[in-house]
């Protein structure tokens, strides 16, 4: 389950309805209700519960997903370099501390524990001031 704190509109989930999972993006966060207004794939909008939304895990699928490409060249023994303009992910091997880096510009965030796209998708609106979609 997600916390609703670490949700934002613009996220992007996974939803769960009658067993059948789609993914979707985060319209709009009810607090008081603990309700989360989701468009998924195929347009529709729907309100859900906490308990029927899912986090997707930062892979490099996902990354290249969202338009990052892998820098060979920066990618060493212990780590993949994924870079989107000025923005970029270093995912090291397991046992590193840190475990990822994030950076931009002239702002470096070391993460000790795996995330998720919707974190990433936070630390990326809080480090640029753009949306990651």
């Amino acid at each position: 389950m997600i916390s609703i704190n670490a949700l934002k509109s613009g996220d992007t989930v996974i939803t769960n309805y009658a067993g059948a999972e789609k993914e979707g993006k985060i319209l709009q966060i009810d607090h008081e209700d603990k309700k989360v207004l989701v468009a998924t794939s195929d347009n529709n909008e729907f309100w859900y519960d906490l308990d029927n939304l899912y986090p997707i895990h930062l892979s490099e699928a996902e990354l290249l997903k969202l338009q990052f490409h892998k820098d060979e060249a920066a990618s060493s023994n212990g780590s993949h370099l994924y870079v989107r303009g000025p923005f970029s992910v270093r995912l090291y091997t397991e046992g590193h501390k840190p475990l990822l880096e994030l950076h931009y510009r002239d702002e470096t965030r070391g993460l000790n524990e795996p995330i998720t796209l919707n974190e990433l998708q936070n630390h990326y609106y809080a480090m640029t001031n753009f949306h990651l979609e």
